[in-house]
């Protein structure tokens, strides 16, 4: 579901390993595009040095679920403001043993998801791969990394061990995890450093590394942003998540991020779901949590701003 950056990256990575994939797209110029021609994925060199390698993939797309019936897995990579429509909309795709997966960026997805199709049919999960859009059915697959997954309850159910090894034998790294929670703040608070500082300055991921203002604004951020899902006990991935986010920069250092791509074609961002949920959540805990606040208001203006240009 979704058939932008990420959507396309991970339907063409499923296609190219032998599943029978459809990506489910809003567009229907891209569906259509998509279609006729084919995706078109460009390796950025990241692990193999040299000229960027394309690969045409055919792979079926459509704008209306009920062309695809009941599917095995459906895995939501639309934007978080879109959750609860796209899923409602998508139920055409659910059968008796339909498991849904969210790879999304913020908080709050599992509950809609939830809400509509019950508890016990989503998994969470979250990528550290890296995608970005080129034009119309053309995406650069620019960063690398680890995926995890769960089960809401943290059990090592059959069906997560399942859906683990299809991503392994694709060739997606995926690790089964017991604390989808912590996975999903650990991630968010990478997002809520690399997003809306590549969003206001403009550079690639990579590139906030190379300032010592911007690493400094990157570790203060961090650190106040932190302290929210300590005070709720939640168990981070990791402790030094200053460390985690500079390699993550590093890591996809030529992608370009989802919020500056939003930006740059005048779409609204994910920020109400990222900085956005930490302001909230700390306004919960009674937790001043200003940086993120003026992460978010500025994000919020340049939106505003390109609402006004068109």
């Amino acid at each position: 579901m979704g058939a932008g950056a990420m959507g396309g990256l991970f339907g063409g990575i499923f296609t190219k390993a032998g599943q029978d994939v459809w990506l489910i797209d809003n567009h229907k110029e891209r569906a259509e595009k998509i279609n006729r021609e084919g995706l078109i994925i460009e390796e950025s060199g990241v692990l193999r040095p040299g000229e960027p390698k394309e690969e045409v993939i055919r792979i079926k797309a459509t704008t209306k679920p009920r062309e695809v019936g009941p599917c095995d897995l459906v895995i939501l990579f639309v934007k978080a403001y879109d959750t609860e429509e796209a899923t409602r909309n998508s139920l055409p795709l659910t059968g008796s043993r339909t498991v849904w997966l969210t790879l999304q960026n913020g908080l709050g997805n599992i509950e809609k998801m939830g809400k509509i199709l019950g508890k016990g049919n989503v998994i969470g999960g979250i990528t550290y791969q890296g995608a970005t859009v080129l034009e119309i059915g053309r995406i650069r697959h620019a960063g690398f990394g680890k995926t995890e997954i769960g089960e809401i309850s943290g059990k090592k159910s059959e069906r997560i061990k399942y859906i683990s090894d299809i991503l392994n034998q694709a060739g997606i790294d995926t690790e089964i995890s017991d604390n989808i929670e912590g996975l999903l703040w650990g991630k968010l608070l990478i997002n809520a450093v690399i997003n809306p500082l590549t969003a206001i300055t403009g550079v690639k991921n990579g590139q906030l590394l190379e300032s010592p203002h911007l690493r400094e604004i990157m570790k203060l951020v961090v650190e106040e942003a932190m302290r929210v899902p300590l005070r709720k006990g939640i168990r981070l991935p990791y402790q030094r998540v200053v460390e985690k986010v500079e390699e993550q920069c590093q890591a996809s250092r030529d992608n370009i991020s989802s919020m500056l791509q939003d930006i740059l074609r005048k779409r609204r961002t994910e920020i109400d779901f990222i900085n956005g949920a930490i302001v909230s959540e700390g306004e919960k805990l009674g937790i001043p949590t200003p940086l993120n606040r003026a992460l978010w208001n500025l994000v919020k203006f340049l939106e505003g701003r390109a609402e006004d240009a068109e």
